[in-house]
C-alpha cells in the first residue's frame, strides 16, 4: 500500500470497498446504530435475517446503493467478539485481502471499532490489518506466457477511527512492513533453482545490504577452502554452481559484543546427492533453501525497525547435485570447527552446511544463535505440516523466543534432545561425528548434529520443513512458499532488544 488516510467520519472517506467488521451482537458497538443508519438502518436487519453473516471469516459482497461515497461493501464475520486475538484478526484481514484481489480493488476503507475489544486496541487493528491483507493478497508473478492484463494492487487504506492518527500510521507501517518482508521471502522460495542459484541468492543479499546499511561478505569457494569450510564444500562437490557463504552484520551499537546469529540454510535444489531421492522427492526442493529466506526476511524486518540489537546473518548456500566428484556414503570430511565427520547419507546434507555456518557465526562474534532450515522429513512425521520443530539448549533463551512465537502466530513445539541422542550422534568408527544415526528420532538427530558445533552458546535450532511451503491455499496466503519465521525472527530480535534496554 502506498497510501494510509486517517478519517474520523465515515462520510467524509472515499474509497472503493468499505470494509465492515460484523461481530456477534453487533448491536452492542458503541456507534453501531450511526453507523447502521448509513444504511438507510438496515444493516442490523441484514444482520438478524442471516444476509450479513457474523460466523469467523465469513464474507458478503453487496454492491453501494444511492449516492455514496464508496463502490461496494465488504461485509465480514468476526465471530464472537471478546474471542477476538491479533491472529484471528489477521487471519479475518488475509480473508479480505484474497477478496480484494479477487474485486481488483485499489482502495479500501476500514471502520476499525467492531475490530476491537478489551485487549486489542485500533493500533492492535491498524497493523493486524496491514499484515492481513498485504499476506492475503500474495501472488507469486511466475513465469506464464500470455495475458498483458496487468493486476490491480492495493494503494490505498483509509482507516476510519478517533483514535491518535500518528499512532494508527505507525502501527500500519510496521504491519506492512512484516508483512512485505514474508511477500519477499515467499518469493524467493517460490523461484526455480535454475534462477535462483547460490550466486544470485548472494545478489538478492547485496542488495538488502546496500537498502539498509548492513556489512556484507559473501565467501566463496576459494575462501571456505583458504578457512577449511570441508563440510559445505563436500555438499558443493557435485555441482557446477560455486558455494556463498553470505554474511550480513547490522551494528546497532558502538561495539560489536551481544550479537545475536541468524543462521539459514540455503540449499537452492537438493537431489539428495548419491542418497538419491526418489522421484516424486525431488519435486519441491527448489524450497530447500527456506531457512535462508526466512533470515532474509528477517533482516529486511530488521534493517527498517532498527532495533538496538547487534545481529549477525550467516546463509550457507549450495545445491546438493551428483557427477564423478559428488561426495558419497563413507567419506570423511572435516568441518570449520575441526570436527571430523563420517558422512553415511548425503541427503543429510542440510546440518553439514549449517554446521560450518553456525562455527562461522561463532567465530565472527555471535554470542546466541538461532539456526532455521528445511531439515528433515522427520519433523514432519512428528508434527505434520503445521508446526515448526524445535530444539534448544537454553531455556531463558527459548522462553523469550516462544514469546515472540505466539505474538506472530507461528506455531512452534520442542521436542526433546537427550543425552542418548548426542551419544547416537557421537557414534563413529572413523570420526569425531556421523551425521545420519537413523530414522527414528529424525529430526532430533538432525537439529541435535547442528548443536554440536555450537558449545555452550545459547543455541534454538528451528525445523521448518513442514511449515515453509503450502501443498495448498491456506489462511494467510495462497499455496507454495510460506515465508514462515520470517516474523517470529524479527519478533524476537526486537524483544531481546527491549530487554537489553530494560535491564541497562
Amino acid at each position: 500500500m502506498k497510501q494510509i488516510i486517517i478519517e474520523q467520519n465515515l462520510n467524509e472517506m472515499k474509497a472503493e470497498v468499505l470494509i465492515i467488521g460484523v461481530p456477534e451482537h453487533p448491536e452492542n458497538i458503541e456507534g453501531w446504530d450511526q453507523f447502521a443508519s448509513t444504511f438507510n438502518t438496515k444493516l442490523s436487519d441484514w444482520v438478524k435475517a442471516g444476509d450479513v453473516k457474523t460466523a469467523f471469516k465469513q464474507i458478503v459482497r453487496m454492491p453501494s446503493f444511492g449516492e455514496q461515497l464508496y463502490d461496494r461493501v465488504l461485509f465480514i464475520g468476526l465471530g464472537a467478539r471478546k474471542s477476538l486475538t491479533e491472529d484471528r484478526l489477521r487471519q479475518a484481514f488475509a480473508a479480505v485481502g484474497k477478496e480484494l484481489a479477487q474485486m481488483k480493488a485499489s482502495s479500501v476503507a476500514i471502520w476499525t471499532t467492531p475490530f476491537t475489544n478489551d485487549k486489542l486496541t485500533c493500533e492492535d487493528v491498524a497493523s493486524q490489518a496491514a499484515e492481513g491483507l498485504c499476506l492475503g493478497s500474495y501472488k507469486f508473478e511466475g513465469y506464464k506466457t500470455g495475458s498483458n492484463e496487468q493486476d490491480v494492487s492495493l494503494d490505498t487504506v483509509t482507516l476510519i477511527s478517533l483514535a491518535d492518527a500518528q499512532l494508527l500510521k505507525e502501527a500500519f507501517e510496521v504491519g506492512q512492513i512484516y508483512a512485505n518482508a514474508v511477500n519477499e521471502a515467499r518469493n524467493l522460495v517460490n523461484m526455480p533453482p535454475n534462477l535462483l542459484t547460490a550466486k544470485e541468492m548472494a545478489t538478492y543479499a547485496q542488495g538488502l545490504a546496500a537498502k539498509h546499511g548492513f556489512e556484507i561478505d559473501v565467501l566463496g569457494k576459494k575462501e571456505m577452502e583458504e578457512l577449511g569450510m570441508g563440510a559445505i564444500l563436500a555438499v558443493n562437490q557435485g555441482s557446477v554452481e560455486e558455494p556463498q557463504l553470505i554474511v550480513l552484520k547490522y551494528a546497532a551499537t558502538d561495539t560489536w559484543e551481544d550479537v545475536v546469529g541468524l543462521v539459514g540454510k540455503g540449499i537452492t535444489y537438493d537431489t539428495g546427492g548419491y542418497s538419491l531421492k526418489p522421484r516424486d522427492g525431488m519435486v519441491g526442493m527448489k524450497g530447500d533453501m527456506g531457512g535462508a529466506a526466512a533470515v532474509l526476511g528477517a533482516m529486511n524486518i530488521i534493517g527498517e525497525l532498527r532495533p538496538e540489537k547487534n545481529v549477525i546473518a550467516v546463509i550457507a548456500s549450495t545445491d546438493n547435485m551428483i557427477s564423478g566428484e559428488a561426495f558419497k556414503p563413507d567419506d570423511v570430511i572435516t568441518s570449520l570447527s575441526g570436527k571430523t565427520i563420517e558422512v553415511l547419507n548425503t541427503d543429510a546434507e542440510g546440518r553439514l552446511v549449517l554446521a560450518d555456518a553456525v562455527t562461522y557465526a561463532k567465530q565472527a562474534g555471535a554470542t546466541s544463535v538461532i539456526d532455521v532450515a528445511t531439515l528433515t522429513g522427520g519433523v514432519i512425521v512428528a508434527l505434520g505440516n503445521d508446526k515448526t520443530g524445535a530444539l534448544t539448549n537454553d531455556e531463558a533463551f527459548f522462553e523469550t523466543f516462544m514469546h515472540a512465537s505466539v505474538e506472530t502466530g507461528e506455531f512452534v513445539w520442542r521436542l526433546p534432545l537427550t543425552e542418548n541422542d548426542k551419544k547416537r550422534i557421537r557414534k563413529s568408527d572413523v570420526a569425531d561425528l556421523n551425521n545420519s544415526p537413523g530414522r527414528d528420532g529424525h529430526m532430533i538427530f538432525g537439529g541435535g548434529f547442528v548443536g554440536e558445533f555450537v558449545g555452550d552458546m545459547p543455541w534454538i535450532h528451528l525445523d521448518i520443513a513442514g511449515t515453509s511451503d503450502a501443498a495448498s491455499a491456506h489462511d494467510l496466503g495462497p499455496k507454495g512458499g510460506t515465508g514462515v519465521m520470517v516474523r517470529t525472527l524479527a519478533t524476537v530480535v526486537t524483544r531481546m532488544a527491549n530487554t537489553d534496554l530494560a535491564n541497562e
